[in-house]
């Protein structure tokens, strides 16, 4: 991962941004929303295609033959989102409060949410067992010390090691999965960066890339698909304001 190539795209996205209407950055955040949450929703197996999701953010129409909580997931997940960004625009840093609120919110009319798991909790098809309940509390308590102590870690590296050590440790008996994405989301934000969505059709390489951090302490694999996601996602941006500048350019000398 070249993250200076990355620096330089989030500061011309974050300094150039504003030549771009409301109208399109509303356009391209609904966009992203939408396909965030069915994305983070289908990689747990939630059913509800993309345009059942947006019916269902968009329009607030039920989609019929589906189950209620798979339509609970899609609203419930869109809420945790508007959540974290509400955190982010009054600059609160993470911590256990607010992961335990998005969790609450993830499993509203599901079951009870921020609270961690008195079980013990298997994986299926996954080499690495996520710790013992005791075990587990010990570690989520370190997990939330050590977020102030990553100083030495740039923007997606530490948004990379919130996501696989938090899933790792797998502190609740469901929506892990759901709230490590949005927990690596806060982080990006936190730093400027773009918030990101991993497609479902990727889920073989990200569970690969979060694997080899669970079970061989490597980062490194899942730092580069998280980098490699946050580029196309500048790019996007980057594409529609050099358009626009074009634009401004021709309109100028007409």
């Amino acid at each position: 991962m070249d993250y200076n190539s990355l620096l330089r795209k989030k500061e011309f996205y974050q300094r150039y941004k504003s030549v771009l209407s409301d109208f399109i950055m509303q356009n391209y955040n609904q966009a992203f929303e939408i396909e965030y949450t069915h994305n983070s929703t289908a990689i747990e197996g939630n059913t509800v295609s993309l345009m059942e999701t947006k019916v269902l953010l968009e329009d607030q129409i039920s989609v019929g033959g589906k189950k209620l909580r798979e339509i609970y997931e899609i609203v419930n997940h869109n809420k945790a989102f508007q959540y974290v960004k509400s955190c982010i625009y009054d600059g609160e840093s993470l911590d256990e409060k607010r992961v335990k609120d998005m969790h609450a919110i993830l499993m509203e009319n599901i079951m009870i949410g921020g609270i961690y798991r008195n079980v013990d909790v298997y994986i299926s098809g996954a080499r690495h067992t996520p710790p013992s309940p005791n075990e587990a509390y010990k570690q989520v308590k370190n997990f939330y010390a050590d977020l102030s102590y990553k100083t030495e870690m740039n923007g997606i590296e530490l948004a990379a090691w919130t996501h696989a050590e938090f899933v790792k440790i797998h502190p609740f008996v469901d929506g892990n999965g759901r709230t490590s994405r949005l927990i690596m989301n806060y982080q990006l934000m936190l730093k400027g960066f773009l918030p990101i969505s991993i497609a479902k059709e990727s889920r073989l390489n990200y569970f690969d890339a979060l694997e080899s951090y669970a079970v061989d302490s490597d980062l490194k694999p899942f730092i580069d698909f998280i980098a490699a996601l946050e580029e196309q996602r500048l790019d996007l941006y980057i594409r529609a304001i050099e358009q626009q500048q074009q634009n401004t350019q021709l309109s100028g000398h007409s």
